[in-house]
């Protein structure tokens, strides 16, 4: 069985159309659900530990930790609810969210039981992470009014179509 070059269009043509795309984040949205639904499910789960470890006797750095921890699962949450709702990740909470998790550590195991090799890298870590909130506030989302990503998508589609025009003409062409 041969393929023909308008076969071989109508291939690339569906394989690069909307369609498949739509197909590709709609499975991707639904991993995405999936993982909010198991996140949503550990969140209640550490919730209820979290009131078991309130009991006497009380053990202040394990309530601590459980709290800060939940409070870690809430921005993951609301990261992955970010994405369902924009289709991108937010910069800004994933560095919020590392930035808890240091801070976590750091208050968990203290910061006089902690080597100063540690302290020190943490620190330099949630400097950067720091910086990068506050470089974040600078940088406008689009460039000039230009999103990079859809001026790539952009060229790559007339790209796509002057290739296909070529193929068209060169079969026609004896």
């Amino acid at each position: 069985m041969h393929n023909s070059p308008a076969n071989s269009s109508r291939w690339t043509t569906w394989l690069n159309g909307a369609y498949v795309v739509r197909c590709l984040e709609m499975v991707q949205d639904l991993i995405v659900i999936s993982l909010c639904i198991g996140l949503f499910s550990f969140m209640v789960m550490q919730l209820r530990e979290m009131f078991l470890s309130l009991l006497p006797p009380l053990n202040f750095p394990e309530v601590t930790s459980d709290i800060l921890f939940l409070l870690i699962l809430v921005e993951l949450f609301r990261l992955l609810i970010i994405y369902l709702q924009e289709h991108r990740v937010s910069i800004g909470v994933a560095v919020e969210v590392s930035i808890v998790s240091i801070l976590r550590e750091v208050i968990v195991r203290g910061v006089l039981e902690t080597p100063w090799t540690q302290v020190l890298a943490s620190c330099s870590f949630l400097v950067v992470l720091g910086g990068l909130l506050i470089v974040r506030v600078w940088i406008p989302p689009t460039f000039d009014g230009i999103d990079p990503e859809q001026e790539v998508s952009r060229r790559h589609r007339i790209r796509f179509a002057h290739d296909i025009a070529e193929m068209s003409a060169s079969t026609t062409d004896p």
